[in-house]
């Protein structure tokens, strides 16, 4: 049995809220460290022309802290900060990080599945869409002081790719290149 007896803030931000929570497991009192944070999506992107995952590369201060480089492999992603239906925030996401305006009834649910559950539970949507060069209306690469990379990996490299240390990967991305393979072999 669970009985939340408190939760704590440790200070204000506008993306994520630390607290420390005190509960009551079995009738012992326990805390733990939780952050909330905003639900996302997430979007496999695969260009039919060029045979190849439209990926994003970017750089994350927390993977800084971790390897001194900062850069990471990721599908195209966005938070669910806005009061739209997530395949419509999708959709924009795509547009601003990658450049392709992509029509919504293209955009299709994979799953949605929590990320971060040791500390934050965020619940993350992920969706697939093909692209195409007739879709590409610019460049992408994010809006404001966002700094993204448009990577193309062709498919015969993806293994390769899932598989190499050297290069940090979301889990989410990881999943959709295995749902991908296992949805679309022969």
């Amino acid at each position: 049995m669970i009985e939340i007896l408190e939760i704590t803030d440790n200070f204000k931000s506008n993306f994520v809220k630390p607290h420390l929570m005190k509960y009551k497991q079995d009738g012992k009192i326990k805390s733990w460290e939780i952050v909330d944070v905003h639900d996302s999506v997430a979007i496999l992107l695969f260009h039919k022309e060029k045979n190849a995952f439209v990926l994003v590369k970017q750089f994350r201060p927390a993977i800084y802290m971790k390897n001194r480089d900062g850069f990471t492999y990721e599908l195209c992603a966005g938070l669910v900060d806005k009061d739209k239906s997530l395949v419509q925030i999708a959709k924009e996401e795509i547009l601003e990080e990658c450049g392709f305006d992509v029509p919504i009834e293209s955009i299709k649910e994979i799953t949605e599945f929590y990320t971060s559950v040791g500390f934050a539970g965020g619940k993350q949507s992920m969706f697939f869409a093909e692209v195409s060069e007739i879709q590409k209306v610019d460049e992408g690469g994010g809006i404001g002081d966002e700094q993204i990379e448009v990577l193309y990996l062709p498919i015969k490299e993806a293994n390769r790719f899932m598989f190499d240390k050297s290069k940090v990967k979301t889990p989410g991305l990881l999943f959709s290149f295995l749902w991908y393979f296992s949805s679309f072999s022969s």
